[in-house]
């Protein structure tokens, strides 16, 4: 079984290469809980779980809580700007993560 898994992919988009990052939800956990990334890339969060629920909530971004994903479903974010990004699942609070952001 997948416990966890960093993917990246070249992608070309408007002619500049980004990468595409993924961190699994498995167990109530972000594997990793943290992730460094340059400027412009994508995460990708997957629930790899078998029956819960989650959702990426960025309370510094965003007032309201998102919606959830389910089992087999995923949810992304791009990211234009630097800076460190802390995270959780509204949910599951417990859950914690960061996207740490560099300048390109």
């Amino acid at each position: 079984m997948r416990i966890w898994m960093i993917m990246s992919l070249l992608l070309i988009s408007n002619g500049a290469f980004t990468t595409e990052h993924v961190v699994d939800i498995y167990k109530k956990k972000f594997i990793p809980a943290e992730i460094t990334i340059v400027q412009g890339d994508t995460v990708i969060w997957k629930n790899i779980e078998k029956r819960q629920y989650h959702n990426v909530w960025f309370k510094q971004l965003e007032k309201e809580e998102p919606d959830y994903f389910f089992p087999d479903e995923s949810y992304q974010r791009s990211f234009d700007k630097a800076g460190d990004f802390p995270y959780e699942c509204g949910p599951h609070p417990r859950m914690k993560g960061r996207v740490i952001v560099i300048k390109k």
